[in-house]
């Protein structure tokens, strides 16, 4: 049976319950007040009949018109009671004009209304009570109150999760943020069981069905609800794709102080594998009382790097930044954040080396981040100079100045492009790798260089540019049709570059750590699932169409070379490359390095790449030969 045939069957059936439920009600009332009055007259039982027919007639026209009718009895509450008196009251203001044109109350008994009433009111409550205690066991759920607002929901989670999340709403300050009609077990049901008193629709191949029956009932489709380790990509895009195809909104459920609430479904959600929650406490013995200096303050990590820092309790906090409104926007975040924090704010690029060294002389920080970096693999192409400049000169003048005055840690942030580089932006990253090894050998400074992929939302990510199709109305742009990507979140990628911090305490060491990335996700995929995300369809609402990959760009990226070994650092999702499958040649490289970066103050891009390309030999530049 259709879902939408189905649920009419079921308001009717409703419909009727009430209904006969007010004939019986009405012939009772008539017939026992004719007997506790002294009898009846000859014509009892036609007045009667007559008079409960007018009776269920009008409680069908008032319980129509207030959609008494699509009530779930085992989905009822207080408002859906309040309903019901506020129809009762209406049947009777129906009823009473209807008696008097019949026979202006003539040889009927008008104390029997009142008595149909309480009868009445017993019936209609005794049946929905008896359904709720068949569904929920809780016959008395349909006179407890929720909020008014609360918008219908099914909730997908695992059996094991379900009892938990429905106990924590149930607990929610000023009542649940939604109310859930049912629940799909992502794990497989049998329905017809209750968990907390809500009835069990089926596993995921219910959903659908569910949702069609419910929005004829409620007309509206109601949202699905998301909580738990359902939450993961690969019940997330079945999820979504089964939302979209009935026109339900998905949300999710996550905590806070005040317990369950709402939240939009994130790209995060994605994810191959759960977000990483991390033991901070050997970071934050390690930055506690700390002055920390960060370059590139304002960007998507920087940012996140300096607020976590904040956190810890470090006791200065020095900005670097080039972009006005970017330093300005995280400084204002963190006065607000942490208003007792020593925040000094310095615009500076780190190309300048005197402007650096001239800051982080007045700032005497203990450890510097240097997360600033050109990073547009297109854009870097055209302006491969600019690339050289800033992401290898700039991160020699940032390693450089912190041995000068005397630092102890160092952080260098890394990319997956930097791996066997097609481009000019990840062989810049390679070579600064190598560069900093080479610096810092035999000094006081102890380096950590992170690698990883992509941040989910970063500036110049992909996940931006979708949101921004999408709002347009797209289409969505891919490069090819079978591009992945590595994706993490920006609170987890700068929780883990810090725990590289944390593990690297060996003077004159750089140690090169990778981020566990889990399972590359295709671009297409993500795309699909942005889409069903904002309640559309792909292909249909939405079109998907490939441009071809550009400059540079490659299908597939990887985290490690095929000579790299990773060795275990005892933190969750951080490995550390051996430091024996990183060799440089350090003959002659120095003085390589110099020359390039004069080549490229120069602007002589093709020179330049050249000798980028002979200082990392996996990066084999285009229109570079003799």
């Amino acid at each position: 049976m259709k879902p939408q045939v189905e649920a009419r069957r079921a308001m009717a059936l409703t419909l009727s319950f009430d209904g006969i439920a007010a004939f019986i009600s009405m012939l009772v009332a008539v017939q026992y007040r004719w007997i506790t009055t002294g009898g009846a007259p000859p014509n009892a039982w036609t007045t009667s009949l007559i008079a409960s027919a007018s009776f269920a007639l009008a409680a069908g026209v008032a319980f129509f018109a207030l959609r008494v009718h699509r009530q779930v009895w085992r989905h009822s509450g207080w408002p859906d009671a309040a309903r019901i008196i506020q129809a009762v009251f209406l049947t009777a203001l129906i009823f009473i004009p209807i008696v008097f044109l019949w026979n202006r109350w003539v040889g009927f008994p008008r104390t029997s209304l009142p008595l149909a009433l309480l009868i009445w009111v017993t019936l209609i409550f005794l049946g929905r009570m008896a359904a709720l205690t068949r569904s929920t066991r809780r016959p008395f759920q349909l006179f407890r109150g929720i909020r008014a607002d609360a918008p219908p929901a099914i909730l997908v989670a695992n059996a094991t999760e379900a009892a938990d999340v429905l106990r924590d709403l149930q607990a929610t300050k000023g009542g649940a943020p939604v109310r859930i009609l049912g629940l799909i077990e992502a794990d497989g049901a049998e329905p017809g069981r209750a968990i907390r008193g809500v009835p069990v629709f089926g596993d995921l191949n219910e959903l659908g069905k569910m949702l069609d029956l419910l929005a004829v009932r409620y007309d509206s489709t109601p949202w699905v609800a998301v909580a738990g380790s359902v939450r993961a990509r690969e019940t997330m895009n079945q999820v979504l794709e089964l939302a979209t195809q009935h026109g339900s909104e998905v949300m999710a459920l996550g905590s806070n102080r005040e317990g369950l609430h709402l939240q939009r479904v994130r790209p995060a959600d994605l994810l191959a594998r759960p977000v990483r929650r991390l033991d901070i406490e050997p970071l934050r013995n390690l930055l506690e009382g700390k002055r920390v200096f960060v370059t590139g303050a304002g960007g998507t990590i920087g940012s996140q790097l300096v607020q976590q820092c904040a956190s810890m309790g470090v006791s200065q906090l020095t900005l670097f930044d080039a972009s006005e409104f970017n330093l300005y926007d995280i400084d204002l975040t963190l006065r607000e954040s942490h208003p007792g924090l020593d925040v000094f704010s310095q615009i500076g690029d780190v190309r300048d080396k005197k402007r650096l060294l001239q800051t982080v002389t007045q700032a005497k920080p203990d450890i510097m981040i240097h997360a600033a970096a050109l990073k547009h693999v297109p854009l870097m192409e055209m302006n491969a100079c600019e690339a050289i400049l800033t992401n290898v000169g700039g991160a020699i003048n940032a390693v450089d100045v912190s041995i000068e005055c005397g630092l102890d840690r160092f952080v260098f942030i890394s990319t997956d492009k930097a791996v066997d580089p097609d481009n000019v932006m990840g062989a810049t990253k390679r070579l600064a790798e190598l560069a900093l090894a080479y610096r810092a050998k035999d000094t006081q400074l102890a380096v950590s260089m992170v690698r990883f992929g992509n941040v989910l939302g970063s500036s110049g990510s992909v996940v931006p540019l979708f949101e921004r199709q999408i709002a347009a109305g797209g289409p969505l742009t891919l490069t090819d049709d079978q591009v992945s990507r590595y994706f993490m979140t920006v609170e987890e990628a700068a929780s883990l570059v810090l725990q590289g911090v944390a593990h690297n305490g060996s003077p004159g060491e750089a140690s090169l750590y990778v981020l566990d990335m889990g399972d590359p996700i295709r671009i297409r995929t993500l795309a699909e699932a942005m889409i069903r995300m904002k309640g559309m369809v792909p292909y249909q609402e939405i079109k998907i169409k490939t441009t071809g990959l550009r400059p540079g760009e490659k299908l597939h990226e990887e985290l490690t070379y095929s000579d790299e070994r990773l060795i275990a650092t005892g933190i969750s999702g951080l490995n550390k490359v051996t430091p024996e499958s990183r060799k440089i040649e350090p003959a002659g490289f120095g003085e390589n390095v110099d020359q390039l970066l004069a080549v490229a103050a120069e602007r002589h891009q093709k020179q330049a790449l050249k000798i980028l390309a002979s200082l990392v030999p996996a990066y084999d530049p285009p229109n570079c030969k003799d």
